[in-house]
């Protein structure tokens, strides 16, 4: 049996600072923390080249007193609780004691403190849990706390950092989550000598949200406030209209502390549940306050994540505050100012006064140019251009109420008073499938890296020679290399085809061979674009657009859209950086021109944001993506002729029977099956019973 030994105080010190200090923005978390366990009114964080080398965090809180302040770089030293029942109704951000020990095991840390009761402050300086120094030093009122060359004792540790502008985006993002938990507080970011951040520090939540994301997205916000059972919920919530490609801005504090919570989440979704399409998801800034022996916060060193005594109250709470909010509070959207002006322009037949139509362009469309030099295989007739689509009619809304707490619907509402009901466990187990899921095995694991791995665009990658090898595993993604390239020239001949008409502006319909054909033409035109996406050897086509557009992400998507501009290049957008959390949009593929690039923009950053995607598989995304907006709608007005090229494009190449999204392009019937249908034909399947009576007689 191997000894047992026991660890030297500073290798358990390194342990116990992987669990606590994983990259810089674990620094900042921690000390902004203490700060307001502090109670501190005024902040500044400034770091310097992603906090890997600099990090300082200076508030005006209550200092540290001198004999104390050797014991806070201690192990499990803390004011915050002293008692077994301290730890039963925890009210303060920090409690455990782990954060300045384990801070100052992996790097160099310089403190400047003094309390009001002091003339003189000190200055303490610690390094790799060493003491260095400690004397007097004028300071003011409050502390100061800068750390310096994070992981300069643990190399293994530093390799696994990302580059400085991904680490300094990380830390963003944790300044604007404090930021919005506490807005009595007034927050200053400084990075890399530039004023990124600043909130008023008065209290309110939608100033602090105007300073932190800008007046699009606080604009987009309804305000709401609600209580049940003893938990209260305010904040905000976004408008129906206003929803997100991802969850990235959901934002739930639970008595002032950031927390991830899958019960909020759930309970928020299921108010909106009816409001916005499949696969968006509403935006939030919430508080959430229920007594303190109804939570337990001491799950995680991080102290992200939290167990509720009973998560029915949470559920109720989140869901009535999100629902009342979008049905009292949400208006419908308003006729612009230059709507407006088109309609008074617009004239009238002075002999009846009915408004004359006009013609125009529909927004959102985009019409098939007839040969963009480089990206058409082949010139497109005239007759490919489309009109506008038609337009449906809508019913007048009902008068909004308030959402009344008792009693919900049998699909709304949980069933039982109990810990955790099933409507709540559906909910939250149904969320975790889809955002929260462990790695499936068969996922071929991540590779740690210290920064993107760079792409390299196709123009630009050398030709290889084909590799022999074992077949790829079924689940493995197919990447855009991989997929075979369908070839334009047509390799069947084209049979005899006659086009019967169009079923309600979506299906075409074709006689063949002794069958009938119905034809999706959405799917069709889809597949063709898509591939010609893939079969083209050059970026895509762009066109540069009058005015940039700038789009307003978080800061997670920010960073994910800077990392990988090249292949945004490829894919045909041109984005620069504008700012913290903004991206200009200078270039759009030409195909793509009339769509709303803060959707395109919004909904690709989400995805580039998947981490667990190659970088051929986001682009193969993209191009089904712009494939799919590109194309003809249901709906539209299709000329005869451009229905006869999606039909000819379809019957000459055998292998295209799907859209890009797996949606059959087409169904057939066989006249013999359709002859059955009406009766005039019997399909025989084995004796009659009339045949099977007379043989029991015999």
């Amino acid at each position: 049996m191997a000894k047992i030994n026991v660890l030297p105080k500073h290798i358990a010190d390194l342990i116990a600072a992987g669990e606590v200090v994983e990259r810089p923005s674990s620094v900042i978390k921690e000390l902004m923390e203490n700060a307001i366990d502090a109670g501190a009114t005024s902040l500044t964080v400034e770091i310097r080249n992603g906090g890997v080398t600099y990090m300082r965090v200076t508030d005006n809180g209550s200092g540290i007193l001198r004999d104390d302040i050797r014991n806070a770089f201690v192990s499990h030293a803390t004011s915050k609780i002293l008692t077994e029942e301290d730890l039963h109704g925890i009210g303060t951000l920090g409690f455990r004691g782990e954060a300045l020990a384990s801070i100052s095991a992996v790097s160099r840390v310089d403190v400047l403190t003094r309390t009001a009761d002091d003339e003189v402050g000190i200055v303490y300086k610690i390094e790799g849990s060493e003491e260095v120094l400690l004397s007097d030093a004028g300071c003011p009122e409050g502390t100061t706390i800068v750390v310096r060359d994070l992981f300069y004792n643990t190399p293994a540790r530093m390799k696994f950092l990302k580059k400085d502008v991904t680490e300094g985006n990380s830390v963003a993002g944790v300044v604007d989550r404090i930021a919005l938990s506490h807005p009595e507080i007034s927050i200053r970011f400084i990075r890399d000598d530039k004023q990124i951040l600043v909130t008023p520090g008065n209290g309110n939540l939608k100033s602090t949200i105007y300073s932190v994301f800008g007046k699009d997205f606080s604009n987009a916000l309804l305000e709401t406030s609600y209580e049940l059972n003893g938990v209260s919920v305010d904040g905000f919530v976004s408008k129906p209209t206003a929803s997100r490609p991802n969850r990235s801005m959901q934002f739930f504090f639970l008595n002032g502390r950031l927390v991830k919570s899958m019960t909020a989440s759930a309970a928020l979704e299921r108010a909106y549940k009816d409001s916005i399409m499949v696969g968006k998801f509403p935006a939030c800034v919430l508080n959430i306050n229920l007594p303190l022996e109804m939570v337990d916060v001491n799950v995680h060193p991080a102290k992200t994540e939290v167990r509720f005594s009973n998560e029915r109250p949470v559920f109720d709470a989140v869901y009535y505050a999100a629902k009342n909010a979008i049905t009292v509070k949400d208006t419908p959207n308003r006729l612009t100012l230059a709507q407006q002006e088109l309609q008074r322009q617009t004239p009238f037949k002075p002999e009846t006064g009915e408004q004359i139509k006009l013609d125009r362009k529909k927004p959102g469309r985009t019409e098939l140019p007839e040969k963009i030099e480089g990206f058409w295989s082949k010139e497109l007739p005239k007759e490919w251009e489309r009109k506008g689509s038609g337009s449906s009619k809508k019913r007048p809304a009902a008068k909004p109420q308030p959402a009344e707490p008792t009693p919900l619907t049998a699909s709304d509402r949980p069933a039982a008073e109990t810990t955790a009901t099933p409507e709540v466990k559906a909910a939250v187990e149904e969320l975790k499938q889809e955002a929260y899921a462990a790695p499936k095995a068969a996922e071929t694991p991540k590779q740690q890296e210290t920064g993107p791995v760079p792409y390299v665009r196709k123009a630009d990658r050398p030709a290889e020679p084909p590799k022999e090898g074992p077949k790829k595993a079924a689940e493995e993604l197919p990447v855009v290399e991989d997929l075979p390239v369908v070839p334009f020239s047509e390799e069947t001949e084209l049979p005899d085809f006659r086009i019967i008409g169009e079923a309600f502006k979506t299906y075409i319909l074709v006689e063949l061979e002794g069958k009938m054909l119905m034809v999706d033409k959405h799917a069709a035109h889809e597949r063709i674009l898509y591939d010609r996406l893939i079969a083209n050897k050059e970026p895509v086509q762009s066109q540069m657009l009058l005015m940039p557009v700038t789009v307003s992400l978080s800061k997670e998507e920010y960073s994910a859209v800077l990392e990988q501009t090249d292949l945004l290049k490829e894919a045909g957008f041109e984005v620069s950086d504008f700012g913290p959390g903004l991206i200009a949009v200078r270039e759009v593929p030409v195909m793509l021109e009339n769509e709303d690039v803060t959707v395109l923009l919004s909904e690709i950053a989400g995805k580039l944001l998947d981490k667990s995607d190659p970088t051929p598989a986001k682009l193969e995304w993209m191009y089904k993506n712009m494939a799919c907006r590109a194309a003809v709608k249901a709906g539209d007005d299709t000329p005869p002729a451009e229905q006869e090229q999606f039909i000819e494009y379809v019957l000459s190449h055998r292998e295209v029977r799907y859209c890009p999204h797996g949606r059959p392009i087409l169904i057939e019937m066989t006249r013999p099956e359709l002859e059955k249908t009406f009766g005039r034909i019997q399909l025989k399947t084995g004796p009659s019973v009339r045949q099977t009576v007379r043989r029991k007689k015999k």
